[in-house]
């Protein structure tokens, strides 16, 4: 199957929406720009080219970055853009430009700059299965290690082994990738003062039975219900009902971030509990109407729901809007444990080693791959990156005794970070700022993610996040094109919230034989095709 029918098909799958003007490079790029891919399967890697006093002629590179919708912040021109237009492009002969990617729509916006010809030069995703779906439509070229190596030796040391692990499919290098710490910030918070007026201590929250409990006397307090939103978009939520150890081919066949595993014994398990949280009026009664973070969290700061999953910052304003209205709120971190039914283990899905998947436009230049090359070897020297992470000394930031940079705060000066530290432009080289050790980078997790005086919150959250790695574990990763997936997986999305939210609804005696028919309407669907693919390719051992 052709590139174009490919594009045409998938974007079939999305909602239309106009292609952002801003995305478009100049006429000038784009008709530089071939409109067959190249073909890399004879090709002879050329001399390497000395680029370290610049081009001899322009070249104009085109960088991906998260349009977020950040109130008065311009993604593709602001101080940071321009300090590296100056820093790295002018010294290089290079335009850097700024294409826009709108975070809660991206495959949408990146099908429709491929099939406009105005895509990036990068072409990346957070996730695997949705990378393999780009490969697939024959969007990427083949790469050259040792190209790579050559015009980007630090950025080459700090990930070439990730790389070369993950990085080829079907036998061709097609993906590079952003470095990626072993640390998260997600989190849910809990009203610790509905937690001790119920009775308990945060302490008795040592199994799933035991939330319930809690539930059940918040309802009867009068104060409140858990929080809980609408499954989407990535499918995660049954960890903690699956069987431990766990069998490593079955793992393979049914976890998946991009399609639910609804036929699965832990699925049934999740949902079980959810609908007896459900009936028992324990839960948000309208969860499925909250399919933003906003929804989730006005209920929260409302004094409605005692519960709210979320990625903690020191600039959060749910600690403060919920004091608004409920001056004497106290807050703490729930325990993994209170998830998880007694006879399991506290498991999670461990990320990847390697933030952004990236690949290179299958149209871009010899010139302008190199360029890349240099962009993230420039990004990668300490100095750059640690400017792009905090800003000006002195304005954005000062250093305490250890050296860490101590965001001001309110600052709304020129050199102003964007609301997540302008992580959408450094993470091309790696999805958290670290330092020189261990003990400072955990230091600096707590001054970036604790908001001032709740540091407390932070360090609960590390606490947690050691006390369970043991049990948490990443998924596979397949070296082929899952094309059933690539195929099913927007039809089974939207009938997977309509089914399973028919399962948490249906009446307790009723929900066996709810369960039962969404289990065969979901396989009919196309899930069980894209079993029987996956189980193929596990028997051929095209699986890590």
């Amino acid at each position: 199957m052709s590139k174009r029918k490919v594009i045409s098909i998938v974007m079939a799958l999305f909602v239309a929406i106009s292609v952002l003007s801003a995305c478009s490079g100049n006429s000038e790029q784009n008709s530089k720009k071939s409109n067959t891919p190249i073909d890399n399967s004879n090709h002879v890697p050329e001399e390497y080219v000395d680029y370290s006093e610049g081009f001899p002629e322009k070249v104009t590179l085109e960088i991906p970055v998260y349009e977020r919708a950040f109130e008065g912040w311009n993604v593709t021109d602001n101080y940071y853009t321009r300090w590296v237009q100056q820093e790295f492009g002018d010294k290089y002969n290079i335009e850097v430009k700024f294409v826009p990617i709108t975070r809660t729509s991206e495959v949408t916006d990146y099908e429709q700059l491929l099939a406009s010809h105005k895509a990036p030069d990068i072409i990346f995703h957070y996730d695997m299965p949705q990378a393999l779906a780009y490969y697939g439509e024959d969007v990427m070229q083949e790469l050259d290690y040792d190209e790579i190596a050559y015009y980007a030796p630090t950025y080459w040391g700090n990930v070439n082994s990730t790389i070369e692990k993950y990085g080829s499919v079907d036998g061709n290098k097609v993906f590079f990738f952003a470095n990626r710490p072993s640390a998260d910030n997600f989190t849910t918070l809990i009203r610790k003062d509905w937690v001790e007026q119920a009775g308990m201590k945060m302490e008795d929250l040592t199994s799933l039975e035991k939330f319930n409990e809690l539930l059940a006397k918040w309802k009867e307090a009068g104060l409140g219900v858990g929080g809980a939103n609408l499954l989407q978009n990535n499918y995660n939520f049954n960890y903690p009902f699956r069987d431990w150890p766990f069998d490593e081919k079955e793992r393979a066949l049914y976890s998946d971030l991009s399609v639910a595993d609804l036929p699965s014994p832990a699925t049934e398990r999740y949902l079980r509990n959810l609908n007896y949280q459900y009936n028992n009026g324990l839960i948000d009664k309208e969860f499925y109407l909250r399919n933003d973070e906003a929804k989730t969290k006005a209920e929260f700061v409302a004094g409605k729901t005692g519960t709210y999953a979320f990625y903690l910052t020191s600039n959060t304003d749910v600690i403060s809007a919920t004091l608004v209205n409920n001056p004497n709120a106290e807050f703490a971190v729930l325990p993994p444990a209170a998830s998880v039914a007694e006879g399991y283990q506290p498991q999670g899905r461990a990320y990847w080693p390697f933030g952004f998947i990236m690949g290179i436009n299958y149209e871009s230049s010899t010139e302008e791959r190199r360029a890349v090359w240099m962009y993230l070897e420039w990004m990668s020297q300490p100095d750059n990156l640690f400017f792009l992470q905090n800003g000006v000394e002195g304005q954005n930031y000062t250093l305490d005794a250890d050296g860490i940079a101590v965001k001001v705060a309110d600052f709304a000066g020129e050199s102003k970070l964007s609301n997540n530290n302008n992580k959408d432009y450094w993470g091309l080289v790696t999805e958290m700022a670290e330092y020189a050790s261990p003990e400072l980078s955990r230091k600096s997790y707590i001054r970036n993610w604790a908001p001032p005086g709740y540091e407390y919150l932070a360090e609960d959250m590390l606490k947690y996040y050691d006390e369970v790695e043991e049990y948490r574990t990443p998924d596979a990763l397949f070296s082929v094109v899952l094309e059933k997936v690539n195929e099913y997986k927007a039809d089974l999305n939207s009938l997977f919230q309509e089914l399973y939210v028919k399962c948490v609804l249906a009446p307790e005696g009723e929900f066996d034989a709810t369960y039962e028919a969404a289990k065969k309407t979901y396989q009919n669907a196309g899930y069980q095709e894209i079993l029987d693919e996956k189980q193929k390719a596990i028997e051929a051992g095209q699986y890590n």
